[in-house]
């Protein structure tokens, strides 16, 4: 069995007016990754602002994404929650939708045990039929998904079909590679990481960098599964300080920042999340300067 998820998928951030989702510049989001190469898109990740979203905007962002992609590149949605009901319906809504899989975050503040996590992603699976990946991030959640766990669901549940594997534990995310078989998709959630797990059998990425270099993330990626190690290097060592820079404030502050400064959206967020540091703006810029996204 083929990996159900392959190649570069870009978390997309959710763009803001005067308070609002920007439904009109989420869909020039869209388009910009259909032109540029990216294979998926992730509405209503970590990056997307989905913890200040309303349960109404969640599901229009889906709604908005799907519609927009047209089938012309697949939809991987954000439904995860730290209550199962609240992933059950969000779940339900993005194959409603007619997105192509799920991500589910692991339960977060709960800290389950691993027989709760398995129970979480196994009723949600059980709910649709519509592929599954698992978003495993343990700085977010305080709970790790055990490599026996991941295995477990790949064994038990035939629609858990994937991981983002954002633990930064190159170690685990070998495990997985090896535990879950080759028909189960293990995509980094940390952009620096990206070519080190497809060097040990991992099938791409769900991006943040992808919002702003697109283009060159998918290139990076493609060579990689195409085998080409040496243009992949190339790719990998120019996007690193890109990489690094956007995470000098917490996710996704800097990409935001940085697609302003590029003129793509506004630098608007919500409360909790703010404006970044004049300091780390001024790093920020320099990097994008550097690589050629602004003067």
């Amino acid at each position: 069995m083929n990996p159900t998820f392959t190649g570069s998928f870009v978390a997309l951030v959710t763009p803001f007016k005067n308070g609002k989702v920007d439904e009109a510049k989420l869909r020039e989001l869209v388009e910009l990754h259909v032109a540029n190469g990216t294979d998926g898109l992730v509405p209503c990740g970590t990056t997307g602002e989905s913890p200040t979203l309303s349960h109404d905007e969640h599901k229009r962002v889906v709604e908005v994404v799907v519609e927009a992609a047209s089938r012309r590149v697949k939809v991987l949605a954000g439904s995860g929650s730290n209550s199962t009901a609240e992933a059950l319906d969000l779940t339900r809504h993005a194959e409603r939708a007619g997105a192509d899989g799920a991500l589910v975050v692991n339960p977060y503040y709960n800290k389950p045990t691993q027989e709760g996590l398995y129970r979480h992603f196994r009723t949600v699976a059980e709910s649709v039929a519509i592929p599954i990946v698992v978003y495993n991030i343990q700085s977010r959640t305080a709970i790790n998904v055990e490599t026996p766990t991941m295995a477990r669901l790949a064994r038990d549940c035939k629609n858990v079909r994937g991981v983002k594997e954002a633990s930064g534990n190159l170690d685990q995310m070998t495990q997985v590679v090896l535990s879950c078989g080759p028909g189960f998709s293990v995509l980094s959630g940390d952009d620096s990481l990206t070519l080190p797990l497809m060097a040990v059998g991992g099938h791409g990425v769900i991006s943040v960098i992808a919002n702003i270099v697109p283009k060159d993330t998918a290139e990076m990626v493609h060579a990689a599964l195409d085998n080409d190690w040496k243009r992949a290097r190339e790719l990998h060592q120019r996007l690193f300080p890109l990489a690094r820079a956007a995470f000098l404030e917490t996710n996704p502050i800097p990409i935001k920042e940085a697609m302003a400064m590029a003129g793509m959206i506004e630098p608007e967020f919500r409360l909790p999340m703010c404006r970044m540091s004049d300091a780390n703006r001024e790093t920020l810029r320099a990097v994008l300067k550097q690589y050629g996204l602004v003067k």
